[in-house]
Parts: structure tokens; C-alpha cells; sequence
């Protein structure tokens, strides 16, 4: 696992996942809407975005954290590994819940998180599996047959899936 791509609905735990793969791993982390959005919270136009996502996935090794389906083909093109969050709305809704209380509603550009709490993010939220989740099983089948799909379907099992990264890591004694 060297270009690691980590997708999932907003409050799936795709932050967390990513931030603790990345000091496991010791690989520089990108969070997408930390480039995504400039110092005060504005877009980057979508060519730029794309453009500063093609340079970053011509790294060794990365991970780089978000969904922006638009942009999803670059990353998996690039990508060695893929994980998918894919978790249920319920979850995603309380991560979302968990999120807000512990920025207190704040947005913190360093890690990426844009904490904007709108009905129309969680109308996304409850229907990303009816809806982006084929989309996004589609763009995996054309632009990353290639990659291993490691797809985590609870914080339990992501919770296992860092753990068992974690020993594979820890040196012989």
C-alpha cells in the first residue's frame, strides 16, 4: 500500500481512517477539501482542482483522502490500493454528529474538514448508497481494476482493519 485512495459518504470516518494509515505507514496525507477549498473557504475552479490532483498522484507514495467523484478517475488511475468506507447513513449521520461536537461547528482548514451542515448534505448522506455508491463502483471498474478494494462497512471493522495494518508494521523481535 504505497498510493492509497480512501473514499466513502461524508461522516463515514474517511479523515480518521486516512490520518491513522498515514503515521502508521509513515506516507504524506492529502485531505482533498483542505486543496479543494483556498483560506477562506472558497472552491477551486474545477480544472485547478484537477490539475493540482494529477501532480500529487505522480508521488511514490500518498494517501489522499475525499470523494469528489468529478475527479475520483485520477486518483484511481494512479492508486495501488483503494478503500472504500461504506458505511450505512445512520453511521455517517452520527460521524457527522460526532464531527460537529468536537469542532464545536468550527472548520479547520489543516485537516481538511469543511464542517457545512446542510439539508442537502444529508439528503447526500441518506441516499449516497442508493445513489454515489454505484456511481462509485462504476468509476472503480473503469479506472482501477488494478487496485485492491479494501471495502469497510462499519467503524468496527475499520477499527480492525487499522489494527491489523498496524501490527503488519510493528518490527520482529
Amino acid at each position: 500500500m504505497d498510493r492509497i485512495a480512501t473514499i466513502g459518504c461524508g461522516g463515514s470516518g474517511k479523515s480518521t481512517v486516512a490520518r491513522q494509515l498515514a503515521q502508521i505507514l509513515n506516507v504524506p496525507l492529502i485531505h482533498l477539501d483542505a486543496l479543494y477549498y483556498d483560506e477562506h473557504w472558497m472552491p477551486l475552479p474545477h480544472d485547478e482542482f484537477a490539475t493540482q490532483q494529477e501532480k500529487l498522484v505522480t508521488g511514490d507514495r500518498w494517501i489522499i483522502e475525499g470523494n469528489y467523484a468529478s475527479t475520483l478517475p485520477i486518483r484511481l488511475a494512479a492508486a495501488d490500493t483503494v478503500i472504500f468506507l461504506d458505511l450505512p447513513a445512520d453511521a455517517c449521520l452520527w460521524g457527522i454528529a460526532q464531527r460537529r461536537w468536537r469542532y464545536r461547528g468550527g472548520q479547520h482548514h489543516a485537516d481538511g474538514v469543511y464542517d457545512r451542515i446542510t439539508w442537502s448534505f444529508i439528503r447526500y448522506i441518506l441516499s449516497y448508497r442508493r445513489t454515489m455508491r454505484p456511481r462509485v463502483h462504476d468509476l472503480l471498474h473503469e479506472y482501477g481494476p488494478h487496485v485492491q478494494l479494501i471495502t469497510l462497512t462499519s467503524r468496527r471493522h475499520a477499527s480492525r482493519f487499522i489494527d491489523r495494518v498496524r501490527l503488519n508494521m510493528e518490527p520482529v523481535t
